[in-house]
């Protein structure tokens, strides 16, 4: 069963099917919380609070194909919340983000160089190169043009092109 086919029975009322929809997009939401908020235990109670908004209004969903653009929605908005709250910026750990990823030591590089971006950015690369969202589904999720996306993947790109090449280094590589 895929991902629209249990958002439809969760929509319908299904406990079981949403229980099951968080389990497969649950490492996704920890990631895009992790980058906004940057630290466990806010990206924990954002996630917490994102889920439980989700459950309670998850009959409102109007096309199952887009939980899970629907929900990383929510989820940004009350990281935003929460940053807003808090009024604050702090460095993230790269060694809770290698332990996702395969690739280990050229992944905690290139998040090291991400981080340098100003958020905006961070987030677009994030859902783009990191969560391999489409630019339709980042623009949804942003609510913004599918054009501002684009435009900021290219200057996210540029800087991330300077600031690796600005390392001495000739190994890195975008594509």
């Amino acid at each position: 069963m895929d991902l629209s086919e249990k958002a439809e029975l969760a929509r319908k009322g299904d406990k079981q099917a949403f229980v099951s929809l968080i389990h497969t997009i649950q490492q996704s939401l920890y990631v895009i919380a992790r980058s906004i908020v940057k630290n466990n235990e806010d990206s924990a109670d954002a996630m917490q609070e994102t889920i439980t908004k989700a459950f309670t209004s998850i009959h409102t969903l109007k096309e199952p194909a887009y939980f899970k653009t629907w929900i990383i929605r929510i989820l940004i908005n009350e990281c935003n919340q929460m940053n807003r709250k808090k009024k604050r910026v702090s460095l993230l750990p790269y060694d809770l983000r290698k332990t996702s990823y395969q690739d280990e030591y050229e992944q905690v590089e290139l998040f090291e160089v991400i981080d340098e971006l100003d958020e905006q950015l961070q987030t677009i690369v994030t859902l783009f190169y990191i969560e391999d969202l489409a630019i339709k589904d980042i623009s949804k999720v942003l609510e913004i043009s599918e054009g501002t996306v684009k435009s900021r993947l290219f200057r996210a790109r540029k800087l991330l092109s300077e600031l690796m090449l600005g390392e001495g280094e000739d190994k890195y590589e975008l594509s």
